[in-house]
């Protein structure tokens, strides 16, 4: 299974209505320290052609990674949050306190 498979997986697993980080998803797909990388992965989702949750996955400051490259999924992406009940701070940030997927047991990979 490649790499991105693994984060792909792991990203398949997060509920609706929680976010996680780019951090916790490589840390879950046992890729240490290779938060950039499930950023890459997550890019080359194209979002109409799949079944995996790209949106629930924000920074650790607990904001969008905007990205002129997206052309304009940074919005959709906050429109998909807002969607799934996730409310944004006046300063754009979602609360990792309230939101943060913990999972109970480590995903199936």
């Amino acid at each position: 299974m490649s790499s991105y498979d693994q984060i792909y997986q792991v990203v398949r697993q997060i509920p609706e209505g929680q976010v996680a980080t780019y951090g916790q998803v490589a840390d879950l797909a046992h890729l240490y320290g290779k938060a950039r990388l499930v950023g890459y992965a997550l890019y080359r989702v194209d979002p109409a052609l799949t079944d995996i949750p790209w949106h629930r996955v924000i920074n650790a400051k607990g904001e969008i990674s905007h990205s002129p490259l997206r052309c304009g999924g940074d919005y959709r992406q906050r429109s998909l949050l807002e969607e799934e009940g996730i409310k944004f701070s006046p300063e754009g940030k979602i609360s990792l306190r309230d939101y943060l997927w913990r999972p109970l047991e480590l995903p199936v990979l």
